[in-house]
């Protein structure tokens, strides 16, 4: 969906918001100040979460730009190889400068999209608004039970969630199982929460952190074998032959993994565009310790790296980073 005229005059009042649901989407099952004490949410106080993501990227001005414009980001620190991202000083995004890399095609494993969650539903009515007004083409709006979600795409095609979690303890559970559909988002449901006349979203919210990474997989049980039995998150909706959805500490999911367009793929290209690498943060040094030998006795070659910190390739070779936390 790209926002017309129409569209921001809708948001701004002047004609009724309707609802919409993300035809290209499958089924997933004031402001303040971005140096502000914030409040963390769920998703980052588990035993793991998500901590940053890294793009390999062609233009890198553009991005950082679009970044900074549509999420809010600031600048946390800049090397020869690229710019780092994030809310206030926490890193969350990598920029990875490759101009000459080709594109990662959408039938490769690699990225399906990374899913920055807002800390209340109001930042997340206010996040939309500011799209709206500046007219960000959107492609999609979901209600997935457990949190509603806006769907967009960055500049060189990385997928992009924008969301805010319902309270956990609406969420309905069958035993380790969550409910999470694809509905209908309720729009106006949603911007009602703040002023659609005027954008009130000038920096990302001091809470704002990546609440969880979608994977374009060659297999399921492939991924599974790596992310649930050797790195330890759980499944949480499992049932379906093309997807999974793994966590740590009762969150509704971390980690998907999806092969709806990417089945059979291979080892990714380096050369290529897309996810360069990601980090979940383990809290247990235990914890810690037990992944490295699960990852070992499965045949992963790890590489340790500074302060603890250590990395292991998964089945398409997309590094994931395991940090001491």
């Amino acid at each position: 969906m790209q926002f017309t005229r129409r569209h921001t005059l809708k948001f701004a009042g002047i004609s009724c918001a309707a609802t919409a649901l993300a035809g290209a989407l499958k089924a997933e099952g004031g402001t303040p100040a971005a140096n502000a004490a914030p409040t963390l949410p769920f998703a980052v106080t588990t035993p793991m979460h998500i901590g940053q993501a890294a793009l390999r990227v062609r233009d890198l001005d553009p991005m950082i730009d679009y970044y900074r414009s549509v999420l809010g980001m600031n600048e946390v620190g800049r090397t020869a190889r690229g710019v780092t991202l994030g809310v206030g000083s926490v890193p969350l995004l990598d920029l990875v400068h490759k101009p000459a890399a080709d594109f990662e095609s959408p039938t490769s494993a690699g990225l399906f999209h990374i899913a920055y969650l807002m800390p209340s539903r109001k930042d997340l009515a206010r996040w939309l608004v500011h799209a709206a007004l500046r007219q960000v083409p959107l492609s999609g709006f979901a209600d997935h039970n457990v949190s509603e979600a806006v769907y967009l795409n960055d500049p060189e095609g990385n997928g992009i969630e924008v969301y805010s979690d319902r309270p956990k303890d609406a969420w309905v559970w069958s035993g380790r199982v969550v409910k999470m559909g694809t509905e209908p988002l309720d729009v106006d449901n949603l911007v009602a929460l703040t002023d659609t006349k005027t954008d009130h979203y000038e920096v990302a919210p001091a809470g704002m952190r990546i609440g969880h990474i979608h994977l374009r997989v060659g297999e399921i049980a492939a991924a599974r074998g790596f992310y649930e039995q050797a790195v330890g998150l759980q499944p949480t909706q499992d049932a379906r032959s093309d997807a999974s959805f793994l966590s740590s500490g009762g969150y509704h999911h971390h980690l998907a993994v999806n092969s709806w367009n990417s089945r059979g793929a291979k080892e990714r290209n380096a050369m290529e565009t897309g996810l360069d690498w990601f980090s979940i943060t383990v809290r247990n040094p235990d914890d810690l310790e037990a992944q490295k030998t699960r990852l070992r006795a499965a045949g992963y070659v790890l590489v340790e790296m500074e302060n603890d910190m250590v990395e292991a390739i998964d089945p398409w070779g997309t590094r994931l980073r395991l940090v001491p936390g």
